[in-house]
């Protein structure tokens, strides 16, 4: 079996948020990117495995639509342990353009088992999985928390309302995942990074693709106001505060 692992490229959970062009483009001067938490962890699934001989895995691939900027991040993917990658060479305009690059991709080179994050950590949008088991016209599913292959078969579970589920397709499918897919996400060793700098990286232009959606502006969250402290021997002044300013009681 082959898997591909669909990865965003994200800025860091501790960036600090600046746009330009008013309000319209996000500023990325000084922004540390990251692979999205959600699919750093499907990979770490993939791998998982493929470490495993009775999973019958052989290859790991990464994909990502991303811009030459971005290629530190796939390197990053490859020196955890994937095989090698596919760069879509455009900026990732939205959900819909990302789906409909990397199903150009696979069509090219298919694979057994995709594995997509349940959303990215930028736009959190959750829609490219689904939207890609579409386009290719195979099975998804999503909320996947845990993922096994046992006897050739993939035996999945997923979160649904009270419970779990737990699910079986044929393969070539799409696999939404979520937290819980892997427990921690797996740190490059210094022998993977220095591996990863002679995996190859397959590079494919973007086909011609109509985006759905504009980004008019964007807007900030309006500041936290000022924390109140209220002396432990008043609590009459605490629930005053609690009823008539922040209006929870």
């Amino acid at each position: 079996m082959k898997v591909l692992v669909c990865i965003s490229n994200v800025p860091d959970t501790t960036t600090k948020v600046r746009f330009v062009d008013e309000n319209k483009k996000l500023d990325t001067n000084g922004i540390q990117w990251v692979i999205n938490p959600w699919d750093e962890l499907s990979l770490t699934r993939a791998l998982e495995l493929k470490d495993s001989p009775a999973a019958g895995i052989e290859k790991v691939t990464v994909a990502h639509v991303g811009l030459v900027a971005s290629e530190p991040t796939i390197r990053k993917a490859l020196a955890i342990g994937a095989d090698d990658a596919i760069r879509v060479n455009a900026d990732a305009a939205d959900a819909y353009f990302v789906a409909a690059q990397l199903a150009e991709a696979i069509n090219k080179n298919p694979y057994d088992i995709i594995l997509c994050g349940i959303e990215s950590s930028d736009h959190n949008g959750s829609t490219v999985g689904g939207m890609l088991a579409e386009m290719l016209e195979i099975p998804s599913v999503s909320a996947v928390s845990s993922l096994n292959i046992e006897n050739g078969e993939v035996l999945m579970q997923r979160e649904i309302d009270g419970g779990r589920e737990s699910v079986t397709v044929p393969a070539p499918f799409v696999a939404i995942v979520q937290k819980g897919i892997a427990k921690e996400p797996r740190i490059a060793a210094m022998r993977g990074i220095m591996m990863a700098r002679t995996k190859p990286i397959q590079v494919f232009e973007p086909v011609v693709v109509e985006t759905l959606t504009e980004i008019v502006n964007f807007e900030t969250p309006a500041p936290r106001a000022a924390c109140k402290f209220v002396d432990a021997e008043n609590p009459g002044l605490l629930i005053e505060l609690l009823q008539n300013e922040a209006k929870i009681i």
